[in-house]
């Protein structure tokens, strides 16, 4: 029970050396492509899911949107996977690092921004100002405004992180509270087990739910601005 129950969160390395890219890379290896004219099962249902999730999002993009389709679809499946194969004992999560959450949604958000004011800068601009503001809060509108756009990618990544590492921890603290109340109370040890596995079943689904967050905002933000 003196474990640092950060140590599963830390960036594993391989005699010094970092292996975080070859974890990250990994999710990959999951959606092989198809090279048979008849495709299995697994890889008829994984197609299947990618174009139902690919038309659900599309629907409320414009044409200029649309482009975004494959960028969109290749994040939720990392997302998705990369929480999923975090759930395996003794397996690492990048999706629980700041700096990998904030790596995805900068870019993202500041494409997606960077193509509102190209193609619509009235537009954007006007996001900065409501209309029928008083002239005495001008200033102090813009200034919100404009705090509120920058901290969009922050959320994005703070919001992956938190649920993510929360429910890690969590799952820690049950399981290391179940394996030494078998040798103490086996009624409560049991007791225990059941609510772990009841919170294993629901850290898959926000595993899943968060990756589909994640891509929603940014499919959003970028239907604000195309």
């Amino acid at each position: 029970m003196n474990e640092n129950l950060f140590a599963s969160f830390m960036t594993p390395s391989l005699m010094g050396i970092p292996i975080a890219v070859f974890i990250i890379m990994f999710p990959t290896l999951m959606f092989p492509s198809p090279n048979r004219l008849i495709n299995n099962r697994t890889i008829t249902i994984q197609q299947w899911l990618i174009k139902l999730i690919l038309k659900q999002m599309m629907l409320i993009h414009s044409t200029k949107g649309r482009t975004w389709s494959l960028m969109l679809i290749t994040l939720i499946l990392f997302i998705g996977t990369t929480n999923l194969l975090g759930l395996l004992p003794h397996s690492f999560t990048p999706t629980t690092q700041l700096s990998l959450n904030l790596g995805m949604a900068i870019p993202l958000w500041a494409g997606a921004v960077l193509l509102g004011f190209r193609h619509k800068t009235k537009m954007s601009l006007a996001h900065f100002l409501p209309q029928g503001t008083p002239v005495i809060l001008i200033p102090m509108l813009v200034v919100i405004e404009t705090i509120s756009l920058f901290i969009q990618p922050m959320a994005l990544a703070v919001r992956l992180t938190a649920n993510i590492t929360a429910g890690h921890l969590l799952m820690h603290l049950i399981g290391g509270a179940t394996s030494v109340l078998f040798s103490i109370s086996t009624p409560a040890a049991l007791i225990t087990f059941i609510i772990l596995f009841l919170l294993t079943m629901l850290e898959f689904a926000v595993a899943l739910i968060q990756a589909y967050v994640f891509t929603l905002l940014v499919s959003l933000y970028l239907h604000d601005n195309t």
